[in-house]
């Protein structure tokens, strides 16, 4: 690496010509491939902007000026470039580098991302801190057009138009989300991108900026005088321009000299600037390249086919969830599947292709999504909305009031519950238990394996009301060997009768609670084992036979505070059954960091060993 490894920080960088960056970005991208075909990550998107990465960190002066990255699973390169290269072996492991912007790791982190659509939201917030200090740094959101198509980018244009202070967000627009872009916010982007006019006028804006004076008021004054010459390309970004929020655009965003040019020039304007790039998402890398969905987020891989190291052999809870909707789908024609721009990776996919009419792909608008499905079951259908756990936080507002408070019959099948692993604190789904089980008519309910799963999502149908069903990352348990009790509404299923004590399972922890169970029997302990299955309700019929047992202990993927144990005392409490000694066993009232589900279960003892441990430890004393 001959410019790479020279590369401590983005000082560093702006010690090399400019006719060496593309040199640069071939290193980068050789890098980028090799470290994360080791550790997993983010690739194809990451890829595709390592020419705006460069030129971002050239042009400014970082980090007295402040980018903030949306979403921030494209901030390899930034990490890359800001003295992180050493430790990237590291990435997503456990007591390694976060794939996300962590200001507790850089300086040149600004800001904690993980979901999409915050950044502009973010840096006009900081751009008015900048102002009230009388400071004069730049601020720049970096957004994709995918995060687009979430609300809360146009509540924060709306005031970055009002406030008309300087500020710059870059639009990296690659046609891509997680999947491909679905909805009115493409289309408008796409035939910005497409347009005749635009590819007529290139060449004319091209010219015309290369007049315009590098700062302040003269390049604004230029800018408004020569607006009859760029108008021809301008008009396909007035809807910006209608909020107060000049727009550039469209460029080439893998050209790292057109990048600079550009970036120079908007960098001092003194109002909110949109520049408008066009990248190509996995660029560099073919087989990224043929499949940027499938490298987006991607575990470790052969570089030289592409092809995945660990391969997917064993059935996953989303594969049973996807074949259980598609089954149901047959016989009842009023199930409809919602996905907030993700249809492959939740399994709504697959019923697209048999039920195309019935299948609603909202772009990444999950408070949208919520709603629209409070909709759809008020017109008598009922509407499945698969979600990760981590994204359907953001719409509790919606659940709450939308669904809840009308007791529509909303079916969430939430995947990504409880632990997820190497995406660290913004995505561990532990707190879903937590912001459901409280809310008025809400069914909340957790499979311990594979059939269970199915026989909820029966269950659910079958009912009324909303219903929440959570199941987690990976590989789908048969743990109770494919049988199961009938699902009867707040009851759970017993497993193994017992004396003193009773140990109640939620949801996917059920392998390692049997196991530190086998560990009890030989050391003469005898619990009661139970599959909790609902979270809530809790039936009376439940709670009046735990008066049985002096001990009781839960287990759950979720963090204590408002999970199910927490739900369990309450309920007993309500019930005015006292005199038991309850032990919760789940994750401590933290952000949960990165590392492998299995690491993370035993450092915080919700594993085989931990369980055991807590148990004996409790019993012995008594």
């Amino acid at each position: 690496m001959k410019y790479l490894s020279k590369i401590n920080s983005p000082e560093d960088l702006r010690k090399l010509d400019i006719k060496n960056l593309p040199l640069l970005a071939e290193e980068i991208r050789s890098f980028l491939v090799e470290s994360v075909s080791k550790t997993g990550g983010h690739l194809a998107s990451n890829l595709g902007v390592v020419e705006l990465t460069i030129a971002l960190h050239y042009c400014l002066n970082t980090p007295f000026d402040k980018i903030v990255w949306d979403v921030g699973h494209q901030a390899y390169i930034h990490k890359i470039l800001t003295g992180r290269r050493e430790r990237f072996d590291s990435l997503r492991q456990l007591g390694g580098l976060s794939g996300f912007p962590k200001p507790v790791e850089s300086k040149y982190d600004t800001f904690c991302t993980g979901h999409s659509s915050t950044s502009i939201s973010a840096a006009v917030g900081m751009a008015a801190a900048r102002d009230l200090n009388h400071a004069n740094y730049n601020v720049v959101s970096v957004i994709g057009d995918g995060s687009f198509t979430g609300g809360m980018v146009y509540e924060a244009l709306n005031n970055a138009g009002r406030m008309k202070t300087k500020l710059l967000i870059i639009l990296n627009d690659n046609g891509m989300s997680i999947s491909r872009n679905v909805g009115a916010v493409s289309t408008y982007l796409t035939n910005l991108r497409t347009s005749k006019a635009y590819n007529e006028a290139k060449t004319d804006v091209k010219s015309a900026l290369s007049k315009v004076p590098v700062v302040g008021e003269a390049a604004s004054s230029f800018i408004s005088a020569s607006k009859k010459g760029l108008k021809k390309t301008l008009v396909y970004g007035e809807f910006f321009e209608g909020l107060g929020i000049m727009y550039v655009g469209p460029i080439d965003g893998n050209n790292i000299k057109e990048l600079i040019r550009t970036l120079n020039k908007v960098k001092n304007l003194n109002k909110p600037v949109l520049l408008h790039i066009v990248t190509k998402k996995g660029k560099g890398y073919a087989p990224a390249e043929g499949h940027p969905d499938k490298f987006h987020g991607v575990g470790r891989f052969d570089v030289q086919s592409g092809e995945l190291i660990d391969k997917k052999t064993d059935e996953t809870y989303g594969d049973v969830f996807s074949k259980t909707l598609i089954r149901l789908g047959a016989t009842k024609k009023n199930i409809c599947a919602i996905t907030a721009a993700m249809p492959d990776s939740t399994g709504v996919g697959s019923f697209k292709r048999f039920y195309p009419e019935r299948t609603f792909d909202v772009g990444i608008a999950e408070e949208h999504a919520v709603t629209f499905a409070a909709g759809l079951a008020a017109g008598g259908y009922i509407p499945v909305f698969a979600v990760y756990s981590t994204f359907l936080q953001r719409s509790y507002d919606q659940l709450l009031h939308d669904v809840c408070l009308q007791n529509l019959h909303v079916i969430f099948a939430i995947d990504r519950a409880g632990i997820v692993g190497e995406d660290g604190e913004t995505h561990q789904g532990i707190f879903d238990l937590s912001f459901l089980s409280h809310m008025p008519n809400m069914t909340v309910m957790a499979p311990c394996c594979k059939k269970e799963l199915s026989d909820m999502l029966d269950f659910a149908v079958k009912g009324s009301g909303p219903f929440a069903i959570r199941y987690p990352k990976g590989a789908a348990d048969n743990v109770l060997g494919g049988s199961s009790q009938p699902i009867a509404m707040g009851m759970p299923q017993k497993v193994y009768e017992g004396k003193r004590a009773a140990i109640i399972s939620f949801g996917a922890v059920m392998k390692d609670v049997l196991e530190a169970y086998r560990r009890l029997i030989k050391e003469g302990f005898t619990p009661a084992i139970y599959n909790g299955r609902f979270a809530s309700p809790i039936a009376d019929e439940f709670l009046e036979e735990l008066k049985s047992y002096e001990y009781i202990f839960t287990v759950e993927d979720n963090i204590l505070s408002g999970g199910y144990g927490e739900k369990l005392t309450c309920s007993l409490s309500a019930k005015r059954i006292f005199g038991k000694k309850t032990v919760n066993i789940g994750f401590p009232q933290k952000f949960i960091e990165a590392g492998s589900r299995r690491e993370l279960f035993e450092k915080y003892g919700v594993d085989d060993k931990g369980i055991y441990e807590t148990i004996k430890d409790v019993l012995s004393d008594g």
